[in-house]
């Protein structure tokens, strides 16, 4: 699905997509960022992934269409490589939940947390 409008909340750092379904679903700046699909945070093959710490406060400072199938979300923090397909971003509303607590699973795995 398309989404039918797109809008970024600076103050709470969300990005809120809206759909033609009527559907609504609100993604963190910083879960964008932990999730970008750019080959700096993947890696260029199964296990190549880097696991992205310290996002807690970034930003969107920009969003640019990329064809008809997506767009490039640049970041506060200067990441800006990763194109979000209209797929991905749906399935990153989907499984958001699951995502997040994932990546909090990682972080903790490693020692790691979150300092927000």
């Amino acid at each position: 699905m398309i989404p039918t409008d797109l809008r970024y909340n600076r103050e709470q750092r969300e990005l809120t997509l809206h759909y033609a379904n009527g559907s609504r679903h609100v993604l963190s700046a910083e879960f964008l960022r932990v999730q970008s699909p750019s080959a700096e945070v993947r890696g260029h093959g199964e296990g190549q992934a880097v696991l992205q710490v310290g996002k807690e406060n970034v930003g969107i400072t920009g969003i640019e269409p990329t064809g008809n199938y997506g767009v490039k979300i640049r970041f506060s923090d200067g990441h800006a490589t990763g194109i979000y397909s209209w797929a991905y971003l749906e399935a990153l509303c989907k499984d958001r939940d699951a995502l997040w607590a994932a990546y909090l699973a990682e972080l903790a795995a490693r020692g790691l947390a979150r300092k927000a």
